[in-house]
């Protein structure tokens, strides 16, 4: 069990997080996880604390202490998450494609669905629809938390007074909604050493932003949220006793996002008895180390190409070296918790090192859980 923290972002106006094309006119709804490291950064630097933040984390050599889940949206009580994808599509007790409901199309559903679906409860296709904007399984008559708009702009040259017009795309939240995040320390001693410092860079960047168009106002947000826990408790609260079974997963869509009622409240799960290789949910993305033992053999994951400019002091704004990483949502099969690296991607003859942040944030998943 380890120290925990959820980070919960209310926009206070459009958000926009570029895609791995580039393309202007369109968005990726994902703020991954390597982005927010390099938000949070960017702002211990503004802040100070910059070089002490690196060598606890990217220079790290026994591993980051602080580790940052990717953004995932929330609306109301409901917490949005990718689900591992070992479990879904469903494929007991409700097909991939029904009459109602084409399971598949959902990038995100409700947290409290994913210990549901592992205890082998099944969806109801009554009671689930999906929200085509954001590709999230809501519950019949709820909104989904955002939708994708395009704001068109105009840039004008002052001395000649030539006008270029632009369109971009951005997220809009509805009321209520926004963005959650989780961050995880290693250790007791790591929590108190970073805790004030992480909400310290998260209320910096809820007035200044994140993503882009900052310069436009994009990507600010209210006041953050902080709740403590630990996790994975808060994420996928242990079992302290058996349920009975139910026929149907809709009950547990009210616990969709309670990290607060599940941190202190659990039981701590015993740990495995057993040296079997154990199933990690990646809720960040991921670079393998050297030293991580992972079974590409089996388990269920993808990759994703990231790029993306460098926000330094020096030579603002050059391309980053590309690197394929291991996505959200994705189950590998290890001996103990992957826990990645953070490899740099400057260009060659850059003056420092660019680190993209690859250190894996996962949850164990329950050992009854076949892929």
């Amino acid at each position: 069990m380890n120290p925990g923290l959820v980070v919960k972002l209310r926009p206070a106006g459009p958000w926009r997080s570029g895609p791995d094309s580039g393309a202007r006119n369109r968005v990726d709804p994902v703020y991954h996880s390597d982005s927010l490291y390099s938000a949070v950064t960017s702002a211990l630097r503004t802040l100070g604390d910059m070089d002490a933040w690196l060598d606890a984390t990217a220079r790290n050599a026994q591993g980051s202490a602080v580790r940052f889940s990717s953004c995932f949206p929330f609306e109301g009580d409901i917490g949005y998450i990718i689900p591992p994808r070992s479990i879904w599509p469903p494929m007991s007790g409700a097909p991939v494609t029904s009459p109602k409901v084409r399971w598949k199309s959902a990038r995100y559903i409700p947290l409290g669905l994913v210990d549901a679906l592992l205890a082998g409860q099944v969806l109801d296709e009554d009671h689930w629809s999906i929200d085509g904007p954001s590709e999230c399984l809501v519950p019949v008559g709820r909104p989904g938390p955002f939708r994708t708009a395009i704001r068109s702009a105009a840039a004008v040259d002052r001395l000649t007074g030539a006008v270029e017009r632009h369109a971009t795309a951005c997220i809009e939240f509805v009321p209520g909604a926004g963005l959650w995040t989780v961050v995880s320390f290693s250790d007791a001693a790591q929590y108190e050493r970073w805790n004030g410092p992480v909400r310290a860079a998260f209320r910096l960047l809820a007035d200044s932003g994140l993503g882009g168009e900052r310069a436009r106002g994009w990507g600010r947000s209210d006041q953050p949220e902080f709740i403590e826990g630990e996790l994975p408790a808060m994420i996928l609260p242990p079992r302290a006793k058996p349920e009975p079974e139910r026929e149907t997963a809709e009950e547990s869509v009210g616990q969709a996002f309670s990290p607060a009622e599940g941190a202190g409240q659990v039981e701590t799960p015993a740990p495995p008895t057993t040296p079997a290789q154990v199933q990690h949910w990646l809720l960040s993305l991921f670079a393998p180390a050297s030293d991580d033992v992972i079974d590409w053999t089996k388990g269920s994951y993808s990759m994703l190409a990231r790029g993306g400019r460098i926000d330094s002091p020096v030579r603002q704004g050059e391309l980053k070296k590309q690197l394929n990483m291991i996505a959200e949502g994705s189950v590998l099969i290890a001996d103990a918790a992957p826990q990645g690296s953070s490899p740099d991607v400057a260009p060659d003859g850059f003056p420092h090192p660019v680190y993209r942040a690859g250190f894996a944030l996962s949850i164990p998943l329950p050992p009854q859980v076949t892929l």
